[in-house]
């Protein structure tokens, strides 16, 4: 039987998730795949507090280096995170003759093109199912299972604390300070959320789809990035009206040979699959050219989640599967975001008059932006009440000269808000 030693540094929530799988499953992955996995070192800085599970002292380290430097081990899996000492383990463990896992997207988007080429000159394996989608393989689904197409979309909802905070605000009607308080209490949102919020954990997770998907270098500062903080409960009451939900996604699309790179908040047609996943759960829909529209759906983050993708990629590099990393090195225009054609929702504060929607609907014209839907309602003591309008496709340059046009007329009183709209046009 074959036999393949691991090292893990990092025993935090991906490590204990990753090590009890390993520890616990070993028998399961022998039976399954006739390949022995040994748990030979577990490294961490703090190796006395108290986890899920107890290891025997000889397994565990504070010294990493014993790890990358230990020829009996085969993989080192880095679960430590962050872009820094991870790196250094990574690279070290590489000139060392060793196979990597990672679950480290921020790593991989940011600095992965200079990883993947130390592996791919050493012919060694890099697995980094876990980088994104936790427990959902949608790494190994792009590489393997929808290998033969050609891929033309992808849209995420790959951070379940933002989808969790969405959610409460559309289910309960709260705004964002209370939906993410929420979040935080419960334990899917740190105590620092701005990763999340902001959007940039959701870019560095599409940099390396679009990657796989398109073979482009990973191009995490091409990416366009929004988070949600500016979403209103407001806007998403009128969201429904209009029956839509309103999730951060993720996009990444070719079209005439140019690539969209883009993660912000998105109205989604509610009778879509992908708008029904609600909570801390992620979804990638993907579009290929043979299979047509396929939907993957699960726990995104999360000790055993991720630890099983990274369980995952050990067994396949020991089985010689994906014998080498990627070579991210076709060359595609990545569009400018001035550049892409959205449907847009808009809410003007404006004045209670005779007149205003003709003059609002004047600068779209002149813009070439048509409008599709409106809803205006209720009234301030000050006068000025809501606006909303849903436009057909426009071009973001265009949208936004036109709301800067409009943003100066005396009879809109409050900066304009817009949000992005996927989905087929009525």
């Amino acid at each position: 039987m074959k036999q393949v030693r691991v090292g893990v540094i990092g025993f935090g929530t991906v490590g204990t998730g990753t090590v009890k799988i390993l520890l616990n499953q070993r028998e399961l992955i022998k039976k399954r795949t006739g390949i022995d996995v040994v748990l030979k070192k577990v490294a961490d800085k703090d190796i006395e507090r108290p986890r899920e599970i107890t290891l025997p002292k000889e397994l565990l380290t504070t010294d990493a280096w014993e790890i990358i430097k230990d020829p009996e081990i085969d993989i080192v899996v880095e679960v430590v995170g962050g872009t820094t000492v991870a790196k250094q383990f990574i690279m070290e463990a590489l000139k060392n003759g060793k196979h990597v896992v990672t679950a480290n997207k921020a790593l991989l988007a940011e600095q992965g093109n200079e990883i993947f080429k130390e592996a791919l000159s050493r012919g060694l394996k890099i697995g980094f199912e876990a980088s994104v989608g936790g427990g959902i393989p949608i790494i190994k689904i792009m590489r393997e299972g929808l290998v033969a197409n050609k891929m033309l979309a992808i849209y995420g909802i790959i951070n379940g604390t933002t989808n969790f905070i969405l959610t409460k605000m559309t289910n309960e009607g709260i705004d964002f300070q209370d939906a993410l308080r929420q979040a935080q209490t419960l334990g899917f949102a740190e105590a620092d959320p701005t990763l999340d919020i902001e959007g940039i954990d959701s870019a560095h997770k599409i940099t390396i789809l679009a990657s796989l998907a398109y073979g482009i270098p990973l191009s995490f500062d091409r990416v366009y990035c929004e988070g949600i903080t500016k979403i209103t409960a407001q806007d998403i009451a009128f969201a429904r009206e209009f029956g839509y939900k309103i999730k951060l996604l993720a996009i990444t699309k070719i079209l005439n040979g140019e690539i969209e790179l883009r993660v912000h908040p998105t109205m989604v047609p509610e009778d879509y699959l992908i708008s029904k996943v609600d909570g801390v759960f992620n979804a990638i829909y993907v579009e290929g050219d043979s299979v047509g529209s396929t939907l993957y759906y699960g726990r995104g983050a999360g000790s055993m989640p991720t630890g099983s993708a990274v369980t995952a990629d050990i067994v396949d590099i020991a089985k010689g599967v994906n014998t080498m990393p990627f070579d991210f090195s076709e060359k595609y225009k990545i569009k400018p975001m001035e550049e892409i054609e959205s449907m847009y929702y808009f809410r003007f504060t404006a004045l209670d008059r005779p007149g205003v929607l003709s003059k609002i609907s004047g600068v779209f014209g002149e813009h070439n932006i048509s409008i599709a839907s409106v809803i205006q309602k209720g009234r301030s003591k000050a006068g000025a009440v809501p606006l909303v309008i849903l436009t057909h496709k426009a071009r973001e340059k265009d949208v936004l000269e036109a709301l800067e046009k409009i943003d100066k007329l005396p009879v809109v009183s409050d900066k304009s808000v817009f949000i992005r709209v996927e989905g087929e046009e009525s």
